[in-house]
């Protein structure tokens, strides 16, 4: 027995109904990141804001995992880091026994303790003698700028900003063709205030050769504040020269700690091989 006529016509209605509701609640139901009320239009400004947001602490020692992909395959430690702004640098591999490995620069002088191998490198703060033990061929000022949420920028001759997917994307482009994208995000409590006001966390930095071909990302997640500074404490860099993969996860950080004296330099121990390490 058929159902009667009368019902069919109430189910069709409630499911047509059923199909309005629908489509008109999904898009309310996005939850997507949305831009800023007041967008911000000026790149050079974000970026000058950022940057001054980043400046206000000397010091940093912080604790953290790090896991590197690279031609060694993985490698997995706890670091300890003392960094100074805006370019000194210790690096500490500890093991359940002590330190494996000391990395220390100036700035200016680089050095380099292998406590395996007995090994003692010296020579100038150079791209290549960071990558000796960091895995990442950058300057020691942008390895500070890195590990705390900033980064370094090209020389551009054209820049420009736009809101997308609720991140503000910088792209600048240099005279040589290279290219660069600094994307970032903007405090939650600021989105209705006006771009002066509004708080910028970076997300990600990009750079790429004038051939297309990505040189280095640099990934950051995961912000804390402390003592009103904001820092990532997941950071990932991808270096493609150097085919790396590299995760920091950062445990703890303590701003402006007393620095011992000769933090940023070290001598070779007792009987360690010298050895000078060239930039090249």
């Amino acid at each position: 027995m058929g159902r009667p006529r009368g019902a069919s016509r109430l189910v069709t209605r409630a499911r047509l109904i059923a199909v309005v509701l629908l489509v008109s609640v999904l898009p309310a139901c996005r939850s997507g990141p949305v831009c800023p009320t007041e967008v911000r239009t000026d790149a050079a400004a974000a970026l000058a804001d950022h940057e001054a947001s980043q400046a206000r602490w000397k010091s940093l020692k912080a604790e953290a995992r790090v896991t590197q992909w690279g031609s060694r395959g993985r490698i997995r430690g706890t670091v300890l880091m003392f960094l100074e702004q805006p370019n000194r640098i210790r690096f500490d591999v500890m093991s359940q026994v002590g330190p494996v490995a000391v990395l220390t620069s100036d700035g200016e002088s680089f050095q380099l303790s292998d406590l395996r191998e007995r090994t003692f490198l010296h020579g100038p703060t150079c791209p290549q003698n960071i990558a000796r033990l960091l895995g990442v061929s950058v300057p020691a000022e942008q390895v500070v700028r890195l590990l705390t949420g900033g980064t370094s920028t090209i020389d551009a001759l054209d820049q420009s900003i736009e809101c997308r997917d609720g991140l503000y994307v910088v792209t600048l482009r240099a005279a040589d063709g290279s290219t660069q994208e600094v994307a970032f995000s903007v405090v939650d409590e600021d989105r209705p205030k006006p771009p002066s006001q509004q708080r910028l966390h970076l997300r990600r930095s990009t750079e790429w050769a004038p051939d297309g071909a990505k040189r280095w990302e640099a990934s950051y997640d995961d912000y804390v504040d402390v003592e009103g500074q904001s820092f990532p404490t997941s950071v990932r860099f991808l270096d493609e020269t150097n085919d790396a993969d590299t995760t920091i996860r950062v445990k703890s950080i303590v701003l402006d700690p007393v620095v011992p004296e000769g933090a940023f330099r070290q001598a070779p121990a007792p009987g360690m091989t010298v050895e000078l390490a060239h930039c090249s």
